[in-house]
């Protein structure tokens, strides 16, 4: 704020306040692959298959249930709230319409299960598949000139498969875990790659206050407009920042304190490091390795449950995107005084459950799925140009809660899986290895009365003659 005071516009200075956050970010993103190949591949090795069956299936539900909350809490702010104002859009400029409009909610929920199984497990670190709609002239039979009909095909965008490569690993920890002793040389070069991963976390998290700082201050003293923009989309930012702190404040904790009976303010003080980083890079894959840190050192949860819970969460566990696109759908509704009866209400709730879910974790990935949402409904998509102007704050804020409510399903499926882990330490220690531990010494009536005497050595057998 003290930038914008002293009205510092030039992209050069801008960009220096900024660059220790990129620095951040880049050192971030960097651990992310390690991070999740050996997260999830040591903590399912540490399982069988029927308890991280039972852990996945909890974390799902846990996943789901929570977005869906999220995505209903959203809809019943926005139509109580009522932010939108069709005076809205005549004020702002609407060339700047998103492209590739055409595709449906169906062929992103095929490209989500697409991406699901990488034919590329090298191109899947840095491409995933996704369709597009593309202009093609067509020459039809029995006419002269061509016609320019739209086609949809599939094609490679930057940007790291993580749901692919998620799905891969997830299979080889589970097909290593069932090797036993043949797998068990694989399973401990992961696990010390995974506690070096860990150890450069740490060395990261002593530079993370000035990243974070220069990341959030570079970004306000950006923004030109900021007064404008307020007073135009004020009650919108209102009604989004409510949903998210009702939601991350309330509703979560509740959840957490009614199945663990334990403190949600001292869960909240564990993953506070991991909340502010995710303010501070808006991306959720790029908090990860820091949430690892806050939940397993100081939180104490079991480190096979973070590993299994945490990059699974972290790609479709998204409460605060779904909450966000609910209300901003609805909202364009009301800027274009369209109003939804019932059944579209519902759509706009399950579609935006369904489209966080597809959602990358990066920045501003949730503007990128508002085009499925919006076409599901039949409204406008080019009025997203509107809402970009205040994304970078919303999409801090709604990352940290998607952050939040990842910590929390780690939490709860900790608690509910503590017999189960328990059950597999004990087995541990298999009837062959007891066989190895020595009998406890039989004392005799000497050995009681003096106990410093020198054991008598056992009388040696008599040499055989030769004869």
């Amino acid at each position: 704020m003290l930038l914008r005071y002293v009205s510092i516009t030039d992209p050069n200075t801008l960009m220096l306040v900024s660059f220790p956050g990129d620095i951040l970010m880049r050192m971030l993103k960097m651990l992310i692959l390690p991070l999740i190949i050996s997260s999830l591949i040591t903590g399912l090795a540490g399982l069988d298959a029927r308890s991280s069956g039972r852990m996945g299936s909890r974390a799902m539900v846990y996943y789901m249930s929570t977005t869906v909350i999220a995505a209903i809490l959203g809809v019943i702010l926005v139509l109580g709230i009522h932010p939108g104002n069709p005076k809205l859009r005549s004020s702002q400029e609407q060339d700047t319409a998103p492209k590739n409009q055409e595709v449906s909610s169906l062929d992103a929920f095929l490209d989500l299960i697409r991406n699901l199984f990488p034919e590329n497990l090298v191109q899947a670190c840095f491409q995933q598949v996704q369709t597009v709609a593309k202009k093609v002239s067509v020459m039809p039979p029995n006419q002269t000139e061509p016609v320019i009909v739209s086609k949809k095909k599939l094609e490679f965008k930057w940007g790291m498969n993580v749901l692919g490569l998620i799905g891969f690993f997830i299979t080889f920890g589970m097909c290593m875990g069932k090797m036993g002793e043949k797998g068990k040389l694989m399973s401990e070069f992961f696990n010390i790659l995974n506690e070096i991963i860990m150890k450069m976390v740490g060395m990261i998290m002593w530079y993370s206050p000035v990243g974070i700082a220069s990341l959030i201050s570079g970004k306000i003293a950006a923004i030109g407009d900021l007064e404008v923009v307020a007073r135009q989309l004020g009650m919108y930012m209102v009604t989004v920042i409510v949903g998210l702190m009702i939601h991350g404040g309330i509703i979560l904790p509740l959840i957490f304190f009614s199945i663990t009976r334990k403190s949600p303010f001292t869960f909240y003080s564990g993953i506070f490091q991991a909340w502010i980083t995710a303010l501070g890079t808006a991306s959720s894959a790029g908090t990860l390795p820091v949430t690892f840190r806050c939940l397993e050192e100081n939180l104490k949860i079991d480190k096979r449950v973070t590993r299994f819970v945490l990059p699974i969460g972290a790609t479709i566990n998204m409460d605060g995107t779904a909450l966000y696109e609910a209300v901003a759908a609805i909202f364009i509704a009301q800027m274009n005084d369209i109003n939804l009866d019932a059944g579209q209400i519902v759509t706009v709730s399950m579609t935006a459950t369904l489209a966080s879910v597809g959602a990358a974790s990066i920045p501003s990935a949730g503007l990128v799925t508002m085009l499925l949402i919006l076409t599901a409904v039949g409204l406008p998509t080019q009025d997203i140009s509107l809402l970009i102007a205040v994304d970078w704050l919303l999409d801090r804020m709604r990352t940290s809660i998607n952050v939040v409510g990842d910590s929390f399903g780690a939490g709860i499926v900790d608690h509910l899986s503590r017999a189960e882990l328990a059950e597999i330490d004990a087995e541990l220690l298999s009837p062959e290895d007891e066989e190895f531990i020595p009998p406890p010494p039989v004392l005799t009536e000497i050995d009681l009365v003096d106990p410093k005497r020198p054991p008598e050595l056992p009388p040696r057998s008599p040499r055989p003659s030769i004869l």
